[in-house]
């Protein structure tokens, strides 16, 4: 469907995607299961967040629009099933939005005063209120998904502690970089011993802790390090190019002639 204006309406790729999943539909389609499509979903997420980061809003746009599918898949087949259907889907998410912002839907006459902090600290208030309803995890943590990325995970179960107070004070950074000395500290000794074990968990303190103190800089670690491996992969493409028209094989060059191909591509880039 689409109105005047040539917009396609929402419910229409539902309809669409029930047509592919109905006899007679797409063969491929009509045999996806929820398992088969947790790859696709992780796989979508993380081609929009790369169109985010790229600043690309061509790419954004479809990128999102492929991410809304496999939401509208996982509810076509659940409906096939009569567990729900796309309308219980957002159904759920509006009563959960309008409940777990009361100072924007339940405010009195006087309005309510909040700023983000308290906000986020209402926020996972309200969801152990909901846990505990449903007799589930009443960690603070229980809401961090297991299949995050390490690095992700290590910034969102330290947000929700903080959102706690379980923190470091704001605003001096000290502290924190005293804490990753003292990490770091403890990996060269796990290192001078030659223990493996130890050398493995003291280098895990140091990027929990390096990840604690980008967020109290209020970088994102992910971003940090998306941009670091761009940075890196830029630069070693430049050295493959320039090895390449000096005549040189990467693997027989010296330490020496490496460090000034390196220095050369960060030189270019200036």
């Amino acid at each position: 469907m689409e109105d005047r204006g040539g917009r396609h309406f929402f419910d229409e790729v539902v309809s669409i995607i029930e047509r592919l999943r109905a006899p007679g539909g797409c063969p491929w389609d009509r045999e996806q299961k929820l398992s088969d499509l947790r790859a696709y979903i992780v796989e979508e997420a993380y081609e929009l967040a790369d169109a985010i980061t790229e600043e690309r809003m061509d790419k954004v746009r479809e990128e999102a629009g492929d991410l809304l599918l496999q939401i509208v898949f996982v509810a076509s087949i659940a409906k096939e099933t009569g567990d729900f259907d796309i309308r219980d889907v957002v159904r759920t998410v509006c009563d959960k939005l309008i409940r777990r912002h009361p100072h924007v839907f339940c405010v009195s006459e006087d309005g309510a005063q909040v700023d983000s902090e308290q906000v986020l600290r209402n926020w996972e208030r309200i969801k152990l209120g909901e846990r505990k309803d449903k007799k589930e995890d009443l960690s603070i943590l229980a809401g961090v998904p297991k299949g995050l990325p390490p690095l992700l995970k290590a910034h969102r179960m330290q947000g929700k502690a903080a959102h706690v107070g379980f923190d470091w004070p704001k605003g001096d950074s000290k502290p924190l970089f005293e804490k990753l000395d003292e990490e770091i500290t403890e990996l060269k000794e796990a290192i001078a011993a030659n223990a493996v074990d130890a050398m493995e968990d003291e280098l895990g303190d140091v990027l929990f802790m390096t990840v604690n103190l980008a967020r109290h800089l209020n970088v994102n670690p992910d971003a940090a390090l998306s941009g670091a491996c761009a940075k890196f992969a830029g630069r070693f493409r430049k050295v493959e190019r320039d090895a390449a028209d000096r005549g040189l094989q990467l693997e027989r060059c010296s330490l020496e002639e490496l460090d000034e191909l390196w220095n050369k591509a960060k030189k270019d880039e200036i």
